[in-house]
Order: structure tokens, then sequence, then C-alpha cells
């Protein structure tokens, strides 16, 4: 009988721990969004360094406090031909780091004052960009208030924050650089049963690396929108947006001056019975210089989830098109813009653009044991019109290559491996091997292959 006890006493203690671990919250993508309120309750303090996730403040209760935090993400790449090698490109592997540290300021259920510093450094890489760069600066700072009603929720921010809408194909936290994009801007949503009502005025954050605290808000760059969303069944999701961008002195191979592009994107995503799906498309309207948009894109990806089986196999399915500009002089502008484009979507190596291209993607996903995900992947890519250019990551156009070759762009292979260690420490291994067409080959591109290795740490 006291071994009996002594199990239950034991099983009791677990159950007890496991249910402290779950109240604890977790790490987000987006660290403003966490509460780390519930460490008001002394119990919950069960890691190191506790007492600064959770500093009370001597008035407004458990809901006033100060949390710190930190983020570090070290990746070692080795890119075999940036851009195929068709601008001349050798290989190059070096290793980027990002540093970030936080502060969260909680005053009630109402207001919050955040901050983030980030550090962002890239050892041995030749050619290093704003998105690759960026020393000591201000990444974050803004105020956000939030006010429940009896019909609905309030809320607002304002100053430097990040935003991200659906899979992020076009507006996106562009976690897969060194960099993440922010913005200067002032946001407002109205949140109510299935119904949330967006509106934003932004301009995106121009990085520099010269010297610390350099980066500004760019004046030359805006991007506004307003975004209805409607849950569906309580889990489908089914949202559309509106939204204005304009850039001084934009350049593309047919037009060059400012442009001024009308957004129109829908999408509709859910799942069920093992079952998942995404669906997006985005029409763009407006004027570059003196000639007018006609552009517009689609993406869809979907899987079946076998969750009865071992490992849960996942078998999935991408297919994404985007326009490209048919004609020169013809006074209309084909190109796409991809805005604000994650590289995660279609692979890390960046040897895709958002512009101008058909991409057909199987894939397979297993979980052999918790915290594991492995994904092997085929992409097979195409230009939707051969007079215009292939793009590489974001939009940039590979030299020699508009009005010229055929459509096939090329093939590539992904492995992809991803392993949560604990709730603060991840890894990932990505690897990709591109064999280009001769569209590409002609014009001074070679197959290319690219290794990520990465380790992140969160706080």
């Amino acid at each position: 009988m006291p071994r009996r006890l002594l199990a239950i006493a034991l099983l009791a203690g677990a159950g007890a721990a496991a249910a402290q671990e779950a109240a604890r919250p977790a790490f987000a993508s987006n660290r403003w969004q966490e509460d780390w309120s519930p460490l008001a309750d002394p119990a919950l303090r069960t890691e190191p360094g506790d007492a600064l996730k959770y500093i009370a403040l001597d008035r407004g209760g458990p809901a006033s406090y100060l949390s710190l935090g930190a983020n570090l993400r070290e990746r070692f790449e080795r890119n075999d031909a940036a851009g195929f090698g068709a601008g001349g490109a050798r290989a190059d592997g070096y290793v980027i780091q990002r540093a970030q540290v936080h502060a969260d300021l909680r005053l009630g259920s109402q207001w919050q004052a955040f901050v983030q510093l980030e550090d962002a450094r890239a050892y041995g890489k030749r050619n290093p960009t704003p998105t690759d760069r960026n020393p000591l600066d201000l990444r974050l700072a803004f105020v956000a208030y939030v006010h429940a009603f009896g019909t609905g929720t309030f809320k607002a921010r304002a100053g430097r924050q990040e935003f991200a809408f659906d899979l992020q194909r076009f507006v996106s936290l562009r976690d897969g650089p060194n960099v993440r994009q922010a913005f200067d801007a002032v946001w407002a949503d109205w949140e109510t049963g299935r119904w949330r009502l967006i509106g934003l005025l932004s301009q995106p954050v121009q990085y520099k690396d010269d010297r610390h605290f350099d980066d500004t808000s760019n004046r030359h760059v805006r991007f506004h929108l307003l975004r209805v969303e409607r849950l569906i069944d309580g889990k489908h999701e089914l949202s559309a947006y509106a939204a204005l961008y304009r850039r001084d002195n934009a350049r593309f191979i047919d037009a060059a001056g400012r442009e001024s592009r009308q957004v129109f994107d829908t999408r509709y995503a859910g799942n069920a019975n093992g079952l998942d799906w995404d669906l997006e498309a985005m029409a763009q309207r407006g004027s570059v210089g003196g000639k007018d948009i006609r552009a517009w894109a689609v993406g869809t990806r979907g899987g079946y989830t076998f969750t009865a089986l071992p490992w849960m196999p996942r078998f999935g399915l991408q297919l994404d098109a985007a326009s490209g500009d048919r004609r020169r002089g013809d006074g209309t502008l084909g190109t796409f813009n991809p805005l604000f484009p994650n590289g995660y979507y279609v692979t890390l190596a960046g040897y895709t653009g958002y512009a101008n291209f058909i991409h057909l993607k199987p894939s397979l996903t297993v979980k052999p044991m918790t915290g594991l995900a492995l994904t092997a992947a085929i992409g097979l890519q195409w230009r939707q019109t051969t007079g215009d250019a292939v793009y590489t990551q974001p939009n940039v156009a590979v030299p020699n290559t508009a009005g010229r070759g055929g459509r096939r762009t090329g093939t590539y292979g992904q492995l992809r491996a991803d392993y949560a260690v604990n709730r603060h420490v991840a890894t990932a291994l990505e690897l990709v091997r591109f064999e280009v067409s001769d569209a590409l080959r002609r014009a001074g591109g070679r197959d290319s292959d690219y290794l990520g290795a990465e380790l992140k740490f969160t706080w």
C-alpha cells in the first residue's frame, strides 16, 4: 500500500508540474505578443531568470509589470552562386548573427510600451546588404492600447512595429534574412464576434549599417491598408484587404519613376479531417512613371496529414504563379511586385522571387519524434512570360534573361529538418540543389547549391 500511495503522489506531482508548465506563456515570433502576467503566481517561476520575466509594479495588480527578454540566432550559410552566378557571383560561406534584447512594460490590461534593440552581423560575407547587417540599432519602439467594450475590443499601436498577414507571401516579418522588416506605423483594429477590421498607415524602416542607431523611416516608400477578416465555422479564415503601395524612383526593366500600386487581396484558409488548405489571390493596378500596372498573383498550399499513421506523414502540394511583363514599350507593366515577401515561403536559398514565375512543389513532411520535423520537396519552375526576366528573392532580375530563352527556369530539390531541443533552443538544417534551365545557362547562370544551419535561443 505505501508503494501505491507513493506512486499516486509522484503522478500527482508530475501532473501539477505539467499544469504549471502549460500555464507558462509560450514564446512568440512577435515577442510583444507574449503575456507574462501568469508569473505573478510564484509557483510558476520555475526557470532561471524568471525574476526578470515578471517584475511586479507597485500599482495595477498582476497585469502591471515589466518583462525583459532576448533572442539570439546564429546561422551558417554556404551559397554556391547567388543569382545563379549570372552576375559573376562566386561561392560564398559566412555566418549571420542576430541578437536582440527587449523590455515590455504593461500598465494594467490596457496600456503597453515595448522597446527592442537589435545587433545584426554578417561574418565573412563578401557583399553584405542592409538585410544582412545592422549594427546596434532601435528595432522596435511603440505604444499600444486595448479597450474592451460590450460589443467588441478596440486595439491600437503607434510607433516602430512589425506586422504580417496570412502565410506572409506578400506582407511578412522577413524572418528569413538576418534583418527583419519593421514599419513606422499607426495601427488600429476592431474585433467583434467572428469579425475583425484592421487599418494601418505605414512607412517601412530603411536600414543602414554605417553606424549605431542610424536607421530611419523611409519617406520614399508608403504602405497603407484596410483589411477585413471573418472566421467561418470557428476555424476557417476568410479575409480581404485593399492597400496602397507607393515608392519614389522605382525601376523595372520596362518602366521607371514613381510607383503607385492599388493592391486587392483575398484569402481563404482552413483545415478539416486531416486536410489543410490556404488559397490567396492578389491583383495590382496603378502606374509606374507613365505606364499602367496590370499585375496579378495566386498562391495555393494544401496537404493531407495521416494522423493515425506513425510519424504523422503530411503530403503537401504548393502551386504559385505571378505575372510578368509580356511586351516592352506597350504602355503597360505586368511585372508583379511581391511587396514585403518572406524568404521562408519558397526556400531560404533565395533563388526564387515571387515575380514572373509559375511554381509547382510537392512535398512530404514526417515527425519521427517530439519536436522534430523532416521535409523533402521538389520544386518545378517556369516563367509566366518569356518577355520578362527570371527573378530571384525578393524581386531582383537576373541579367540577360528578359526576352531570351524558354519558359522553363529549372528544378530544385529541398531537404529541411527542424528540431526544437526545448522551449528555449531550436535548430534547423536546410539543403537546396537548384538545376538551371537553358534560359539561365545561356545568361551565364549555373546549377547552384545552398546549405543553411541554424541555432536559435529564446529567453
